[in-house]
Parts: C-alpha cells; sequence; structure tokens
C-alpha cells in the first residue's frame, strides 16, 4: 500500500485558534494606539511572533526598543495562552477529524508543522495529540514560513522525501513554503488569496475521502 506523510499547519487549519491571536495582537495594538482589524491579522498568518509584532509597529508607524518588544512578545503570548485555558475539542474545525481517522486508519503518516510554540498543549486540550506521527513547531525551527524548514524538518522525522509530503495551510506563506520544498500544497481558504497552492478548499468539509485516497495512490 501507497504510504504518504500528510503535513498539517495548526492555527486556521486544524483548530480555530486564529481569533485568539487576532485578539491578543490587538490588545497590544490598541495599547500602541495602532487601529488592527481581522483583514491586518489575515497578513499575520505564518508568521513569528517577533515579525508579527514589526509589522504592527509598522502599521502605527512606530519605533520601539528591544526592551519594549519583548515585554509586548511576553504580554502577548500570556494573553493568547489565557484564551486558551478553556479550550476543548470544540475547537477542532469542521470536517478535519474525519481526514485525521481515514489516514490513521490507512496507515499514513501524519505530522504537524506549525509557527506555533504551544502546538503540543493545543493538540493535548483538543485531545488530537495521539493522531501525530511527528510534531515540529516554532519550538525547533529557526526560520519562519515562507522559509520550508517547518516542513524539512517534519518530513525528515517520519523519514519521507519530500514529493511524498502533502501540507495543508490557511497561509500565503505556508503555502509558498510547502511549493518551495517540493510538496504538494493544500490551501484552506479563500482561492483568490491561496492562488498559489495546487488545490484549495474553502475548508475540511468540502474534502471528499476519495481526494485524500487519490492524493496517497499518487
Amino acid at each position: 500500500m501507497n504510504q504518504r506523510c500528510f503535513i498539517f499547519d495548526l492555527d486556521g487549519v486544524i483548530v480555530d485558534t486564529a481569533k485568539y491571536h487576532f485578539l491578543a495582537w490587538q490588545k497590544i495594538a490598541n495599547q500602541l494606539g495602532i487601529e488592527f482589524t481581522p483583514e491586518h491579522n489575515e497578513e499575520l498568518k505564518g508568521v513569528s511572533r517577533v515579525r508579527s509584532l514589526d509589522l504592527i509597529l509598522a502599521l502605527g508607524n512606530l519605533e520601539a526598543s528591544q526592551e519594549d518588544k519583548n515585554k509586548w512578545l511576553v504580554q502577548k503570548n500570556e494573553d493568547y495562552l489565557s484564551y486558551l485555558v478553556d479550550m476543548d475539542e470544540s475547537e477542532i474545525l469542521p470536517g478535519v477529524l474525519p481526514v485525521l481517522i481515514y489516514l490513521k486508519e490507512n496507515n499514513q503518516k501524519i505530522v504537524l508543522g506549525s509557527a506555533s510554540k504551544n502546538a503540543k498543549p493545543i493538540l493535548e486540550k483538543a485531545k488530537i495529540i495521539d493522531y501525530f506521527d511527528a510534531i515540529v513547531d516554532g519550538n525547533d525551527v529557526s526560520n519562519a514560513k515562507p522559509d520550508p524548514e517547518v516542513f524539512i524538518q517534519g518530513a525528515k522525522k517520519v523519514n519521507f522525501s519530500n514529493e511524498k509530503c502533502i501540507v495543508f495551510e490557511d497561509s500565503v506563506a505556508g503555502v509558498q513554503a510547502a511549493n518551495s520544498a517540493g510538496m504538494t500544497s493544500v490551501g484552506i481558504g479563500e482561492e483568490s488569496i491561496l492562488h498559489e497552492a495546487q488545490f484549495v478548499f474553502p475548508d475540511f468539509t468540502h474534502i471528499d475521502l476519495n481526494f485524500i485516497q487519490n492524493l496517497i495512490n499518487k
């Protein structure tokens, strides 16, 4: 039987924690007198925490000392984690679980490739950590997407070549990272935004298990 490595991003793909990132960043932005909208938040998808803060400061044409930046980065993470306290499996996005179950039942490798430094506790709270054969998160990589490091590391952890990997991503940077690694990219979101992906679906409820099987057979 064919075996493939299926690599999933976390925020906005498996769980809807993107809204908590938005609320935490918005709180910082408001303190600094910067208007931060959901549209601005789209630009932070798949981007590291440090880079995200720089983008927000640029919105307000603000300069800041490293000391202040470090303070805000800690505050942002603490606020974000406070939103996660009550998180449970209800946060799993619709349609994701049937895909994970199908992959597991068909002996496929499942890997997490995320910029989040909180990936493991999130997967534990959502009660799906046992589906994953390997986890590569923001604690393991030095280069943020669109650099493909996170996905390449994930493939290596389960001993798969890049061309046998399929990546599910909701960000432009993530799709670009998958493509530059020579992996199959599946965008989850709007086609107009994720048009560089080889396949695009609005969400997992639109993904038929026959599509997954075809990826395995490829």
